[in-house]
């Protein structure tokens, strides 16, 4: 039986009574509705769900010093697992409305301290109801664990019109070359779209010590302080719970930007191996539009050769047998699309085998279109990098 994986490659592609607060004043519920609703509204909806539904959790309603400690870890869009202008907007609106109308809870920053005396860990994500509406509704979905037991003791969600919205990542999911929706956010995921009373994902619960660390070491990237950002990966990276895709992807970056070639090869060897084990792998390249030729800016096409040398060495090594399968984004017509995502599939390919003939009989391709698209938006800018890839199916030869 042939055992068959993906490794892509990417083309730039918290109750009634907590209402009221230490002034008497009661805060306005907001009723459920299933239409979309402005942004402002739907986070407000969302919020207030969660905080009301904890009036029936004993685990909530005991508190300790008269305050529910909370920590959040940033939350994603949950197609894409990124972090976006949007999603940052959405964890600051959330924090603010518990912040200022649930006095009872007390937001804590993600640290390591923080985490280990909280006693509850939010999480939130926004995910496109209808991908292949790249204008549709939104879902916002807030999730809150109890951290001791690992069970999710409410759960809240609202549909946001996608009005005014900005989906762009933020630089840390920008530069990235590898995107990071591996089996720990997709756990984060998990989590967040669990109900009420449900476990909270176990793989992502296991690895949560390193995420105080890692998100540091995101921001200090996402502010331009590299040094600071490399130091806090390699620091999350020499923990028992740093062997993250996350981390592997901030040290090469972090080493790039600080000019350190030879460690950030080092560093992007380290992710490719880590992909063909977890048999998922995602590598940005961007090309000149409507063409199989990488983008001209050397600035950003420039390392394009060590990443294509570092995945030709790592499947010769590991003796895999992949289908190339091209993607494109959402924009132009279809029979135009489908051959475009096939011709770059089948460039790639030439350049892997170009490095390792052994690859040659050991790879097919084929292409999608913008068939199989992840963000759907058609803008052919960061938003919908995910779309414009080439995905790798392996599979054990023989």
């Amino acid at each position: 039986m042939r055992r068959t994986g993906w490794l892509h490659i990417v083309f730039l592609s918290l109750a009634a009574w907590l209402a009221t607060g230490l002034g008497g004043c009661a805060a306005p519920l907001v009723a459920s509705s299933g239409a979309p609703l402005p942004f402002a509204e739907a986070v407000v909806q969302a919020t207030d769900a969660l905080v009301v539904q904890t009036q029936t959790q004993p685990l909530f309603l005991d508190r300790i010093g008269g305050r529910r400690s909370v920590v959040l870890d940033p939350m994603l869009d949950a197609g894409s697992g990124q972090q976006t202008i949007a999603t940052l907007q959405l964890q600051d609106r959330v924090i603010e409305r518990m912040g200022t109308k649930y006095d009872a809870i007390e937001v804590l920053p993600f640290d390591s301290e923080n985490l280990g005396k909280a006693r509850y860990l939010l999480t939130g994500t926004m995910t496109r109801v209808a991908p292949s509406q790249p204008q549709g509704p939104l879902r916002i979905d807030l999730a809150l664990t109890e951290l001791k037991s690992g069970t999710v003791v409410a759960h809240a969600s609202s549909l946001v019109r996608d009005e005014g919205l900005d989906h762009t990542p933020l630089p840390y999911d920008r530069d990235t070359p590898v995107p990071t929706r591996d089996p720990l956010v997709e756990g984060y995921v998990r989590t967040t779209a669990a109900a009420a009373g449900q476990r909270a994902d176990p793989a992502y619960l296991a690895r949560l010590s390193a995420a105080p660390t890692i998100t540091a070491a995101t921001a200090h990237y996402n502010a331009g302080r590299y040094p600071e950002a490399l130091a806090q990966y390699s620091a999350a990276a020499a923990t028992s719970d740093g062997e993250q895709l996350r981390v592997l992807n901030g040290i090469y970056l972090s080493s790039a930007k600080l000019g350190r070639t030879a460690e950030a090869e080092q560093a992007f060897g380290k992710i490719v191996a880590y992909g063909i084990a977890n048999r998922q792998l995602g590598v940005k390249f961007l090309f000149n539009p409507n063409t199989t030729v990488f983008w001209s800016d050397g600035r950003i096409s420039g390392p394009y050769p060590m990443w294509l040398h570092q995945i030709a060495k790592a499947s010769t090594d590991a003796g895999i047998c992949m289908d190339i399968i091209g993607h494109t984004s959402h924009t132009g017509p279809v029979a135009y699309n489908e051959v475009l995502s096939l011709q770059r599939a089948a460039y790639i390919r030439q350049r892997l085998v170009n490095d390792s003939t052994a690859l040659g009989p050991r790879t097919t391709t084929s292409g999608k279109g913008f068939r199989e698209n992840i963000i759907g938006s058609g803008t052919d800018d960061a938003v919908d990098a995910l779309d414009r890839r080439v995905e790798f199916k392996i599979e054990a030869c023989g």
